[in-house]
């Protein structure tokens, strides 16, 4: 594959340098979000670039997966001190769900696929917007609220991306919602 076909995968892995930066900073400080915000620009573009390049593969898209799991889960895990000074417990049991939820939908398609499987729905477009988000909401009087939304979304797309590994033959990345299976 040429040097042009490869950039999307490229962009890809500068989320990972980012995440891998992002360890090593101290949040919600204006270095960690600028390092921050960046790292989050690259998925978008990894995306649109493969798309407008023709150079979607399906490396690049579990590749892509990756790194947004990569990117959120350490981006969640520097602001647990602050979410768990900031946030009510009872919302941590709304996140423990979904993080059982979305493991289970993780398990279910290893078994069933034989593989690491993530769709892209506009669910889950919508959920890693919003949690993508959430720093930038946490230093606004708002960041209960805004935290309220972003878990109820997060069910939303997590019971989506479970009901499809289950009620699907064959893995399909690209499927947009619950409503084209």
């Amino acid at each position: 594959m040429s040097f042009k076909k490869n950039i999307p995968n490229f962009i890809t892995l500068l989320r990972f340098m980012g995440t891998i930066a992002i360890i090593f900073l101290t949040p919600l400080k204006p270095i960690y979000f600028a390092v921050y915000t960046v790292t989050g620009i690259t998925d978008l573009f990894d995306g649109f670039i493969a798309r407008k390049m023709k150079a979607s593969s399906t490396f690049g898209a579990r590749l892509d997966s990756i790194a947004d799991l990569c990117f959120y889960s350490v981006s969640i895990i520097k602001l647990l001190p602050t979410l768990w000074k900031t946030l009510p417990r009872f919302i941590w049991i709304v996140v423990a769900a979904i993080l059982i939820l979305r493991a289970l939908s993780y398990i279910i398609a290893a078994i069933k696929f034989r593989r690491f499987a993530a769709h892209h729905t506009w669910l889950n477009k919508i959920t890693g917007a919003f949690v993508f988000a959430l720093p930038y909401f946490l230093i606004t009087p708002i960041a209960i609220i805004y935290c309220f939304v972003v878990c109820g979304i997060g069910i939303l797309s997590t019971a989506e991306d479970l009901y499809i590994h289950i009620c699907t033959s064959e893995y399909n990345e690209n499927i947009k919602s619950v409503l084209s299976i």
